[in-house]
């Protein structure tokens, strides 16, 4: 028998993947057995675990490239300015999940709404799965570190309120990014650009504001 190529390989495995992830998306984890995704995907049975030890390794993946396209735009953000706000930080995140397809780490198109739904799905294994708890809390706590940083650097370019703790501050940022994800897929939130600017709106510090325009050359 031929040796399968790296590529076939690669195809195979994201064949699984987004089989497990529409399965997931309808039906649940706990709903969802490993014959049901290889008959999703339309493989033999045993094919799935060519690629994956078993069902709770598929949902990592999927959650992980959930919280990947949520988090990314963050890091890209932080990464390119000095001087972002809060608002700026949340915003950007919600709009790479506010429309109905995006792509994943490997370039592949992914339903928005079929990964939001893994993602909300596995905050509840959390509390079931120490060790699925603990890979998590460490990817939250790496991207809530940058949100922190970002925060620090907006204080010192003015963008940010002197006063806030960036600490605390950069899990507002999150609950908010969490409360979004969850506003959008289990309770019919629609209307994202309104969303975002409220959040604008909500985030808006006078401080900032009075700083701002007293820097302004004419005082006006």
């Amino acid at each position: 028998m031929p040796r399968i190529t790296p590529a076939r390989r690669e195809a195979n495995r994201a064949q699984i993947i987004a089989a497990a992830r529409r399965c997931f998306a309808r039906d649940g984890f706990h709903q969802t057995s490993m014959p049901d995704i290889a008959t999703e995907a339309g493989v033999a049975v045993g094919a799935p675990y060519r690629y994956f030890t078993g069902k709770d390794e598929l949902i990592l993946e999927i959650a992980g490239e959930a919280f990947r396209l949520i988090f990314d735009p963050i890091r890209r953000i932080v990464d390119a300015a000095e001087n972002v706000t809060a608002a700026d930080l949340v915003e950007a995140a919600m709009t790479r999940v506010s429309g109905d397809e995006a792509a994943d780490a490997a370039g592949n198109t992914v339903p928005v709404d079929e990964l939001l739904r893994c993602a909300v799905q596995s905050w509840a294994e959390l509390l079931r799965d120490e060790g699925l708890r603990q890979r998590a809390n460490t990817g939250f706590e790496r991207v809530r570190g940058r949100v922190a940083d970002a925060l620090r650097a907006g204080q010192r370019a003015g963008t940010v309120p002197a006063e806030l703790d960036p600490d605390r501050g950069s899990r507002v940022v999150m609950a908010l990014l969490h409360g979004f994800v969850l506003q959008r897929t289990a309770f019919g939130l629609e209307d994202t650009a309104g969303f975002a600017h409220e959040v604008r709106l909500a985030l808006r510090d006078a401080s900032v504001l009075k700083l701002n325009e007293d820097r302004r050359p004419d005082g006006g």
